[in-house]
């Protein structure tokens, strides 16, 4: 894969930013390992929930960057205010109809070579019930949002308040037990089975080295990437709402990959792309207005035009049926098929914007109506309870 990565790029790009993009991909995978072994080794001193919150922290610092240059700029130059919305919409729509859709394929590939047979769906841990109910209050915040057509300072702090109530409430759920350990890569596996003292501290050396060497490679990689696109005609609009997410979220997407190959981390590997969804419906959208802000001198709203409203109300009503769909604590083949289907269909032709926004919609109160008839389906609201009683005894 490198060296066909390295052909493309010296085909491409001149020879100084080739160089960048060869020595930066592999770093970039490297450090998407290293954090995922961190928190493989996490979940059993934390929450595993507490653990991915981490995770999505270190591995969505490069889409966090970008943000924040587009908002800084956005600042000085209002003409360039509406690639913060595409960028912001972009990045949530990737990881809920492309994420969790390659999320889903990936196991269940393994799962017939393994098995002999597909994978029906992913069974969700009782534990992941608080991501799933975490990323509805954002969702429903959001909607707010749109309505009134602005981002302000205030907003920002009400969705800090949520991320922040968020992991208050992981921070109270129990790590992983013991015997899972024997799932875990054989390095994470070495670190459990080492005394407390290594296993602590190679878990905060995973975490911090993974995290630096992404720090440091983010902006390069991401530069040649940029320039490979201009290479390749793709427009400014269309690298800030979709290239850019991508390569910004790409060592998530190496990490969350790798656990999907294990049927029994598939859950995990889920939860990783909800955790990243949380993150952004509330810290980076949060960072916007800020950023925004300070940049201008003065605190100001982020206005949204008609477009923008139609970008964020299709981003809004597609989260709502991911989250709907995993409120039954499952994830099956063909609720994947369908996120992934309607996705693709408005990437290749944007015009349909509305058409799918309004299947989204139709599908989310279907939904909604199947849940209430069979109230039994709600198995993250009866687990959630039961969750933190639990955890108040320990």
């Amino acid at each position: 894969m490198f060296r066909y990565f390295k052909a493309v790029i010296i085909a491409v790009l001149p020879k100084s930013e080739s160089l960048s993009a060869t020595w930066a991909f592999p770093l970039v995978v490297l450090s998407a390992f290293m954090i995922a072994w961190g928190a493989e080794v996490a979940q059993f001193l934390v929450s595993q929930g507490l653990a991915l919150a981490m995770l999505a922290w270190l591995q969505t610092l490069p889409e966090f960057a970008v943000e924040a240059v587009i908002a800084w700029k956005a600042g000085h130059e209002p003409d360039k205010a509406h690639l913060m919305i595409a960028n912001l919409t972009g990045s949530l729509r990737l990881l809920v109809g492309l994420g969790w859709p390659m999320i889903f394929g990936t196991a269940t590939v393994f799962h017939r070579i393994n098995h002999g047979r597909p994978l029906k769906e992913i069974i969700l841990d009782d534990e992941h019930a608080v991501e799933v109910l975490a990323l509805a209050l954002p969702i429903i915040y959001w909607v707010f949002i749109w309505y009134k057509a602005s981002l302000t300072v205030l907003d920002a702090g009400i969705l800090f308040l949520l991320y922040l109530i968020y992991l208050v409430v992981l921070n109270r759920i129990p790590p992983q037990s013991e015997e899972k350990i024997e799932d875990m890569d054989i390095i994470p596996r070495t670190l459990l089975r080492s005394s407390k003292t290594i296993r602590n501290g190679g878990a905060i050396l995973l975490f911090l080295g993974g995290g630096l060497i992404l720090y440091f490679v983010a902006e390069p990689f991401l530069e040649s990437m940029l320039l490979l696109a201009a290479s390749l005609g793709i427009s400014q609009f269309l690298f800030v709402q979709w290239v850019a997410p991508f390569l910004s979220e790409f060592p998530e997407k190496l990490s969350a990959f790798n656990w999907a190959r294990r049927p029994n981390m598939a859950p995990m590997a889920l939860m990783n792309m909800v955790s990243s969804n949380i993150n952004q419906w509330t810290m980076l959208a949060a960072m916007l207005p800020v950023i925004y802000s300070i940049s201008r001198g003065t605190v100001s709203p982020i206005l949204f035009d008609s477009h923008q409203e139609a970008e964020i109300l299709l981003t809004i009503a597609q989260s709502s049926l991911g989250i709907l769909l995993l409120f039954n604590m499952r994830f099956a083949w063909y609720e994947s098929l369908g996120i992934f289907l309607l996705w693709l269909i408005q990437f290749m032709i944007p015009a349909t914007h509305r058409l799918i926004t309004g299947i989204y919609l139709s599908w989310c109160l279907l939904e909604v109506v199947f849940l209430l008839v069979r109230r039994k389906q709600l198995n993250a609201l009866f687990i959630f309870p039961r969750l933190l009683s639990k955890a108040g005894k320990k």
